[in-house]
């Protein structure tokens, strides 16, 4: 089966097209990155930016992959969850594909696929997921045909932390250089850690807004900025593997996955290297490639539901920017 897949929920306009039928899956992987020239993402203007490269992704696809659109077997697209604006442009081009060269549509949550993708490369079983992104922060497990949402962020996630405080303190844009976080990177030189700002654990879940202002009130003070970043982290990196932890001994499972942009980390990875000892459980970090927002990720989840019947009328995608992962039927495990 040879599926097509369009990624358009945030910053990256990416298109994948994945064979089950071979072992070396991934046939192609082009994308666009929308860079805005001065804070976060800015919806409408990522959205003009994919509507313009949007179609010129999707033709980059077919050439490269050197397959003709009549051989793919169906078009995958994320419908959410993701920034509005950003999301219609890829249902759009999605849609029309679909209705023109009459291949089946297949939904696809963004979050699922992250963790769909991280399956197959890892090549783990049954595992803790922990979900991190500039968008996400969630700690999940499979259980009874959904995954579930054992913890969360109550605020903000631990992405959008790292590059808020980034930016306000003038570490970036760009805020990964080299696959290292800027504040992983300054933090290098830090001496101590700063005991007035808070660490929040509250039963799985964590909160981060409370860090970020305290640091930046602090960093505005003329507190020292790399003791600040090497605080910010060791407190964001440390509550998430906490809850880890928590999730790991609660569902009694012996296996942990790093999926989302976060999980480049080279001292996230450490951390949880230690952690995974002290558990004795196997440990599974997602290639930095496809750790972050891609094409690939959207086409195998549509393999695996078009397998199991699970397609949708081109008029009934509608777009769910809200739309979360224990919201999905599992059908396909």
């Amino acid at each position: 089966m040879i599926v097509l897949g369009i990624e358009s929920t945030a910053h990256t306009f990416g298109v994948g097209i994945v064979d089950d039928s071979s072992e070396d899956f991934i046939v192609a992987d082009e994308r666009e990155h929308y860079i805005p020239k001065h804070g976060g993402i800015h919806p409408r203007e990522a959205s003009r930016f994919f509507a313009e490269k949007g179609p010129q992704v999707v033709g980059r696809t077919l050439r490269t992959s050197k397959f003709d659109i009549n051989s793919i077997d169906g078009v995958a697209v994320a419908l959410g969850p993701g920034l509005g604006p950003c999301l219609r442009i890829g249902a759009t081009i999605a849609r029309a594909l679909s209705i023109y060269f009459k291949r089946p549509l297949i939904p696809v949550n963004h979050a699922v696929a992250h963790i769909e993708i991280g399956l197959k490369l890892t090549e783990l079983s049954d595992p803790v997921i922990v979900y991190l992104s500039g968008g996400n922060t969630a700690i999940v497990a499979y259980v009874e045909r959904k995954y579930r949402v054992f913890g969360e962020t109550l605020d903000i996630a631990l992405g959008n932390l790292l590059d808020t405080f980034a930016r306000e303190a003038g570490l970036g844009p760009p805020y990964v250089v080299g696959g290292v976080h800027v504040v992983d990177r300054c933090a290098e030189g830090g001496k101590r850690i700063v005991r007035e700002l808070p660490y929040v654990v509250k039963g799985q879940d964590v909160a981060f807004s409370g860090l970020l202002t305290s640091a930046l009130r602090m960093y505005k003070s003329g507190a020292n900025l790399e003791d600040l970043c090497l605080t910010v982290r060791e407190i964001a990196y440390n509550s998430v593997l906490e809850v880890a932890a928590r999730c790991l001994m609660h569902t009694r499972k012996s296996e942990i996955m790093v999926v989302g942009g976060v999980a480049a980390s080279p001292i996230l990875r450490e951390k949880l290297e230690q952690l995974v000892k002290i558990y004795n459980a196997r440990l599974g970090i997602v290639p930095p490639t496809y750790a972050v927002d891609n094409g690939v990720m959207i086409a195998w989840t549509g393999v695996l539901e078009m397998r199991s019947g699970v397609t949708v009328e081109p008029e009934k995608a509608i777009v769910n920017q809200r739309w979360r992962l224990d919201e999905v039927d599992i059908v396909w495990k």
